[in-house]
């Protein structure tokens, strides 16, 4: 065969492919599109009523400090009341949520996250709310958390709990907490010298942190008066938005949403 004949043969076997319709099974063709999210009227992404429930009870101050977060933040949320004083945060059902028997827990659909520090950083992190702005920024609110339950929680709360009559220590150690928050209180009083806040231009956790516990200081024992620039910073931080106090958000008993 020649050149001619092979190249007409050729020609003729090869057919462009054509794309056909698929078979119909007798239902109308939808094209799927993705699902639009729910707004809030305003552009913005709803924010979801059934998401948070919080775990903890009204006289703890690291459940406020979490209650605290949550209003700041504008994020509705289900709260449920576990009774300290009969036990129930050592009860089987409740230790399947906080492995340490402590107050708050709080639930994020199927996750349950514990200890308030490593909550407040979830929050801002998932919410995008009262994080830092920079890498920088973010490790330096870590290190006021550290510092903060470390250096100023304990003897804050320690004191108040015996003043309340939940801690028994002799008047030595009383001394002892007694001085540890007071120079606590001095350096942050240091520290707003510089700033208005303990992070950057903005308040952080960092300083959610801290006004839930410097909120306590009077039921300690110590006037927060006594320095001047702290306490500057405790109005300013109660002039934010959303802020609550703990009566205004930690109910005694459960509220559903």
């Amino acid at each position: 065969m020649g050149k001619p004949a092979r190249r007409a043969a050729k020609k003729a076997v090869v057919r462009k492919f054509v794309p056909q319709p698929a078979l119909s099974s007798g239902r109308p063709q939808v094209k799927k599109t993705a699902r639009a999210r729910p707004t809030s009227g305003n552009g913005s992404v709803a924010v979801s009523k059934e998401r948070f429930t919080l775990h903890g009870f009204a006289l703890s101050g690291p459940t406020y400090t979490v209650a605290l977060m949550l209003n700041l933040c504008h994020h509705p949320y289900s709260y449920i009341h576990v009774n300290l004083r009969e036990g129930a945060h050592k009860q089987p059902d409740y230790l399947v949520k906080n492995r340490y028997g402590q107050v708050p827990c709080l639930r994020d659909g199927q996750l349950f996250l514990c200890q308030s520090a490593a909550i407040l950083e979830y929050l801002a992190e998932t919410l995008h709310k009262f994080d830092g702005r920079t890498f920088a920024e973010k490790h330096r609110v870590r290190e006021w958390l550290f510092w903060m339950w470390d250096r100023l929680a304990i003897p804050v709360f320690r004191l108040r709990q015996r003043a309340r009559g939940l801690r028994q220590f002799g008047d030595e150690v009383k001394i002892m907490y007694d001085g540890e928050a007071r120079l606590s209180l001095m350096l942050l009083d240091h520290e707003f010298a510089k700033s208005e806040w303990l992070v950057g231009k903005k308040a952080t956790i960092a300083d959610v942190a801290a006004y839930a516990v410097a909120r306590y200081a009077s039921e300690a024992g110590i006037d927060i008066g006594a320095y001047r620039r702290v306490l500057e910073w405790k109005l300013r931080f109660e002039a934010l938005p959303g802020f609550v106090t703990p009566e205004q958000s930690l109910p005694l008993e459960t509220r559903l949403l």
